[in-house]
């Protein structure tokens, strides 16, 4: 009986596959659905989104994807409960934020699971010591940069504010302003970003990609009403295989994938280009699963903000489709 329950296991899990493979179409003349999707920045962090879209990753999984560009995640998430996409590329913090203020919204997958972010600092800071008593500049308290600076200080082995002061000095520009003249002796940044500042004598002292145990944070997440997840399904599946497969592209791909980043930056710089690739196929997941730990920490934030209410990580979370697929041997076949 235990030899034919691992046959028939076996057989199913082969047909799972020839399932998921049949969903996969290269033929141009097969229906497509048409699905939008919001994202938020035109960074190397969505580099998947639009490798997906560019590389004609979710017409092969049936889907007719426009990417429409919403100036903030707050936004993002709201015109995905207005209605008008049917799916957006979101943080946990903006989806927690929402759902307690009232939002029936759903995280399917992470693709990025951390912060990624470095810690760039001028050339004369050499040791951690030189670190000590300096000033970190950040855009305000609360935000992502602020965050991951308190988290990169940690990754040192400091403490934020006892051992290293953080400032607020605003937004991209204004901080690296501060760190020209001295104001600030570092700042948190994406991957490669320092590159676009010429003049900046610097280093990176550290980057989240070089945890070893790194800092979870629900960063890059398909995320999508309940109501459309329940009666679209198959069509969320479609868009989980092929930003999976996109994943797959990036981290196997570089050149191609550093003209689609170069493409939706704007920036034609070579040290950016290779910085943000070699920085964000770092921080790529291969099965993207919903980080639980980073979920908790911004759900709590959230009810921080608004007492009284509550908030479960099971109430914004659910990637049983990445689990199915994984459970399925897709994944397994995809990075053959």
């Amino acid at each position: 009986m235990r030899r034919i329950d691992r046959m028939l296991r076996q057989i199913g899990r082969g047909l799972s596959l020839i399932a998921l493979s049949l969903i996969a179409t290269n033929d141009p003349g097969a229906a497509q659905e048409r699905v939008k999707i919001a994202y938020s920045s035109a960074d190397a962090s969505n580099v998947v989104w639009f490798s997906a879209l560019d590389a004609g990753i979710y017409r092969k999984y049936g889907l007719d994807v426009e990417l429409i560009f919403i100036q903030s995640a707050t936004m993002s998430v709201s015109t995905l409960v207005s209605g008008d996409v049917q799916i957006a590329n979101s943080s946990g913090g903006a989806v927690a934020s929402a759902a307690v203020a009232g939002a029936n919204l759903v995280m399917t997958a992470c693709y990025i699971n951390t912060l990624p972010y470095e810690l760039i600092v001028q050339e004369s800071v050499k040791s951690i010591e030189d670190l000590k008593g300096k000033n970190i500049g950040i855009s305000r308290v609360g935000a992502a940069s602020d965050v991951a600076a308190r988290v990169l200080i940690r990754g040192l082995g400091l403490e934020p504010v006892k051992d290293v002061a953080i400032m607020q000095v605003g937004g991209p520009s204004e901080r690296a302003a501060a760190f020209r003249t001295g104001k600030i002796v570092g700042f948190p940044s994406p991957p490669g970003t320092i590159h676009l500042v010429k003049g900046m004598p610097h280093r990176i002292m550290i980057s989240t990609a070089d945890f070893k145990k790194r800092f979870e944070f629900p960063f890059t997440c398909s995320t999508t009403s309940k109501s459309y997840f329940a009666s679209n399904h198959e069509t969320m599946r479609r868009l989980t295989m092929a930003l999976i497969e996109a994943t797959h592209f990036l981290k196997t791909r570089k050149q191609e994938t550093i003209k689609f980043i170069a493409k939706y930056t704007r920036q034609s710089n070579q040290q950016f280009l290779e910085s943000s690739w070699d920085g964000y196929v770092k921080l790529h997941d291969r099965v993207p699963l919903v980080t639980r730990e980073g979920t908790e920490v911004q759900i709590k934030e959230a009810l921080a903000r608004k007492p009284g209410a509550t908030l479960r990580v099971e109430d914004i979370v659910d990637d049983s489709i990445v689990r199915e697929l994984e459970k399925s041997g897709f994944i397994d076949k995809i990075y053959k």
